[in-house]
């Protein structure tokens, strides 16, 4: 009973939070997620070739909010950073005075949409998984949109914890190329970072399923299992999420779009590379955990069939002993043996040579 309460309240959530957008027109900024309640903040990096600003801005505060928006027509490079994505008005607002469409920011706040990357006239919308470990190594899935234009990169995101920090201080820094190319490199950054973190994703993967190999063969219980079982859907999940990228890279990399160049094409295919690898690894991640199962059931049925064998081979010694034990155990009035003087020693010697000799005879058969 406890089982199906819990199933059947899940599944009220996630109705709950579909039923939002039922009846909705297209468009309607509607948060999906379940990280509701959360103020928006706004981080933002400035930069050019020569130096680096950064601006920690009230996204509720008017001046602050209009400085933000200044940003998109700045000479320098802008990486803004927004944080929370609940408050569906303030999400709405901040995307139209950049003049996106309502649909990009509609999925911007959808966290069940399918990743996958839109190009507008004056910007390419793409929306993203980003997936990282916690502190308990525990698999965390983040929405994530990420908007290209001209100077300016805006990233949106439901948590401030991410995988972006390398790129933070490689900009602060000035190590490697970001200081000297535009926008669209940025972009290609960005999106290089997801998909590197998915190689961490895959190899937590790998590391549960040659445990849980270990345990089947081991330990095959009940709780090892549920812990198959939970690993398939976790890759299930995974496989979902990041299948969509490799022909969002392609589409990218066909793109004629002004705001992609050919340099940043050159590390696009990289990270379409990249994107193979995964995809590969993560097929065969799935297949694996769906064999587990199989070896489990199979292990099982040995470790059964071994208990059946030796519970036979019992049966068996004692069979011809029970024999014995039921023909001197006749209540008739002459038995000639009863007689004897040493009649009782005799069945007995004769008993524990037959069970002996069965015990040779099964060891030789290697039944034991």
């Amino acid at each position: 009973m406890g089982k199906k309460k819990r199933t059947t309240k899940v599944i009220s959530k996630k109705q709950s939070r579909r039923s939002k957008k039922m009846g909705k027109a297209p468009g309607s900024v509607i948060y999906m997620g379940n990280r509701e309640g959360e103020k928006s903040s706004v981080h933002v990096l400035e930069y050019n070739e020569n130096q680096v600003d950064e601006f920690e801005l009230d996204v509720y505060n008017q001046d602050d909010f209009d400085r933000i928006i200044e940003f998109k027509n700045s000479p320098s490079i802008s990486w803004i950073d927004v944080i929370g994505l609940s408050d569906e008005k303030l999400i709405e607002k901040l995307g139209t005075s950049f003049g996106l469409n309502l649909l990009s920011i509609e999925d911007a706040v959808n966290t069940n949409q399918r990743p996958k990357i839109e190009e507008y006239d004056n910007y390419i919308f793409g929306v993203f998984n980003m997936l990282y470990l916690d502190q308990n190594n525990d698999l965390v899935a983040e929405h994530v949109a990420i908007v290209l234009m001209e100077n300016t990169v805006i990233v949106l995101q439901e948590l401030k914890d991410d995988v972006f920090d390398g790129i933070y201080n490689r900009i602060k820094n000035k190590t490697g190329r970001i200081r000297e190319k535009g926008a669209d490199y940025l972009f290609f950054v960005l999106l290089d970072a997801i998909i590197d973190n998915y190689f961490v994703i895959l190899e937590n993967i790998s590391a549960k399923i040659e445990t849980l190999e270990e345990d089947v063969y081991l330990h095959p219980t009940p709780e090892i299992a549920q812990e198959i079982q939970v690993l398939k859907k976790e890759v299930l999940k995974i496989r979902r999420w990041i299948y969509p990228v490799k022909e969002m890279i392609s589409k990218l990399i066909d793109s004629e779009h002004p705001l992609v160049s050919k340099d940043t094409k050159l590390f696009l295919r990289d990270a379409m590379d990249h994107s193979i690898e995964i995809n590969e690894t993560l097929q065969v991640y799935r297949e694996m955990s769906m064999s587990l199962m199989e070896m489990y059931i199979s292990n099982v049925s040995n470790k059964m069939n071994e208990v059946m064998k030796v519970l036979t081979i019992m049966a068996s010694i004692f069979i011809p002993l029970t024999f014995i034990a039921g023909v001197y155990g006749m209540n008739f009035d002459y038995i000639p043996e009863l007689h004897l003087k040493y009649g009782y020693f005799y069945v007995w010697g004769v008993m524990i040579l037959i069970f002996v000799g069965l015990l040779i005879y099964f060891k030789r058969k290697k039944w034991l």
